[in-house]
């Protein structure tokens, strides 16, 4: 059985690590996955590196599609994704998550009716104004086999009429955490590089369009950023865009007390998740992560779609509200959980069941 797999973003290389890995370690199956980059992330920070470090295997294709608008970005993968699979005819397609590729490669699977495989369906954070709702929801529709991290991502889709090919394998995700835990703690020298010691800083991530396209809402938060920065240490990797944006705005200044690196290698960042007293992003995997290596995180975002972080109190909501974001921070130097007591995210062999599930549609 063939199966092609579209990747575009950091994000997804990294689940794509824990699927490909799974593949290539069973002997017994009868899978063979072709991959696709189609460029999304295109410089050396963002994807070279995670395909070197985490050992993917290289892409068959790079389709080298990057930068415009979503229209323009999306469009221009359906076009050469389709191209791809009528070269490769592959049996299944597999997406993950919710980028403009995750839509590009499943449109264009749909309409050549090769079955879509969706790694992390079901997500939902009921913000239609967020590209990557709409992403994920039209993924859904399309797909034949619908992978779900966790119970609640099964219920949204039931409650909107989805129920066949739907299946809780658990969260690709856990199963990178798990496998990458040591080998960050070993490998990564980046607390020595940045004269951190353990428990002793802040680390924070901000890149989302409804952070970073709103001036007043950018400034908020690095304004948060910049007040915990006088207790504790704050170390900010920078997405491209984001300094890009900040600069643009006349918002430089409020970095001046904060560390501020380049995107870091995997590793690196394993390494200082793992380590830090507490994390602020407004990402979705940082958000998480904190919460497998139980840190303490708050999310600059008005929903999210991991709400089992938030109900098991590893994780605060507090937008890009200045007040709020301070506010959390002290009410966790108050009172941090002590250990998680649940796991909703399964066992850490969600790839394993994917594999399963797909080679059992060839039987």
């Amino acid at each position: 059985m063939k199966v092609l797999t579209v990747v575009g973003a950091r994000p997804q290389f990294i689940k794509a690590a824990a699927v490909s890995r799974a593949i290539k370690n069973d002997f017994c199956s009868s899978l063979n996955e072709v991959m696709v980059h189609t460029g999304q992330h295109f410089d050396d920070n963002m994807s070279k590196i995670f395909f070197d470090e985490l050992d993917i295997p290289t892409p068959q294709y790079n389709l080298e599609i990057s930068g415009g608008s979503h229209g323009l970005m999306t469009g221009r993968m359906l076009e050469s994704i389709e191209k791809v699979i009528l070269n490769e005819k592959p049996d299944y397609l597999l997406v993950y998550g919710d980028t403009n590729s995750t839509l590009a490669g499943a449109l264009a699977a749909a309409k050549l009716h090769i079955p879509v495989a969706h790694i992390e369906a079901g997500l939902r954070s009921f913000n239609m104004r967020m590209p990557e709702e709409i992403n994920r929801i039209l993924t859904d529709r399309i797909s034949s086999l619908l992978f779900c991290p966790t119970e609640i991502a099964v219920e949204n889709l039931s409650n909107e009429g989805v129920s066949v090919g739907v299946y809780n394998s658990g969260d690709v995700m856990f199963d990178v955490a798990i496998y990458y835990k040591q080998q960050a703690k070993q490998q990564s020298k980046i607390l020595q590089t940045l004269n951190l010691s353990n428990g002793n800083y802040i680390l924070a991530t901000c890149h989302r369009a409804e952070n970073t396209d709103d001036i007043s809402r950018l400034e908020n938060i690095l304004k948060a950023l910049s007040k915990i920065a006088t207790n504790i240490s704050v170390v900010l990797p920078m997405h491209p865009r984001t300094k890009k944006l900040i600069d643009s705005y006349g918002l430089s200044h409020l970095l001046a007390s904060l560390i501020v690196t380049e995107p870091l290698a995997f590793l690196d960042m394993i390494a200082l998740e793992q380590s830090a007293k507490m994390i602020c992003t407004d990402s979705g995997g940082v958000q998480k992560e904190a919460f497998f290596y139980q840190v303490p995180c708050i999310t600059m975002r008005d929903e999210t779609e991991w709400v089992e972080t938030v109900n098991l109190g590893w994780n605060k909501l507090t937008g890009a509200n200045d007040e709020k974001i301070l506010e959390a921070f002290k009410s966790y130097g108050e009172a941090i959980p002590q250990t998680v007591s649940e796991f909703p995210y399964g066992h850490g062999n969600a790839s394993q069941q994917i594999i399963n599930q797909i080679l059992k549609q060839e039987a």
